[in-house]
């Protein structure tokens, strides 16, 4: 049974799981039902964080355009344009072990792609969910829904991965954000073009 959290919700992921090095975080939603006249395309993405909580450089942030860092530590598994049908959306595979050391916190974020212009919102996503499973043998290990009512927020900070002596850990963190994608970045020290 995964441990299901709750917002602000911190718990062990590799204390409890020795020899645990490699993960597939997964994200999911659904849209609901209505149209906004556009497809809704949301889009996964993991920033590799310094001490600071800001990436150390911009190949630090991977997205569907950055699928792979230079490590292999994390890798985005390609992005999904239309969010349709059950289980995860969009995947991104994290090996613990080759997370550089200077890298405390792995922050997991979704954003709607061109919301402004599409008139979308969180408003309008439901079921939004993000699952840490262990690679090497399918369990599912923590599961986090997010049950929180977004309104105008077209980023979200889903959950994030941190380093706790010498352990990693999960933090179900939850909060939006207006300004999409160019906001999470600038709150994590990318300048997004």
């Amino acid at each position: 049974m995964p441990i299901n959290l709750s917002k602000g919700q911190k718990v062990d992921l590799t204390k409890g799981n020795p020899g645990l090095t490699k993960i597939m975080v997964g994200l999911g939603w659904d849209v609901n039902a209505f149209d906004s006249g556009s497809a809704f395309d949301l889009d996964a993405a993991a920033f590799l964080l310094g001490a600071s909580g800001k990436c150390p450089t911009e190949r630090d942030f991977i997205f569907y355009g950055n699928l792979k860092h230079s490590t292999g530590a994390v890798e985005h598994m390609g992005d999904n344009l239309t969010g349709e049908g059950d289980g995860d959306d969009e995947q991104i595979m994290v090996d613990l072990a080759k997370v550089p050391a200077s890298i405390e916190r792995i922050a997991f974020t979704c954003t709607i792609y061109d919301a402004e212009n599409r008139r979308q919102n969180f408003g309008q996503v439901s079921n939004a969910f993000i699952r840490i499973v262990d690679q090497s043998t399918g369990t599912e290990l923590i599961r986090y829904d997010l049950a929180e009512d977004f309104s105008i927020e077209t980023a979200i900070v889903v959950g994030e991965l941190y380093r706790h002596n010498g352990e990693w850990k999960f933090n179900a963190i939850g909060s939006g954000f207006q300004g999409g994608l160019a906001a999470l970045c600038g709150h994590y020290g990318i300048d997004a073009e």
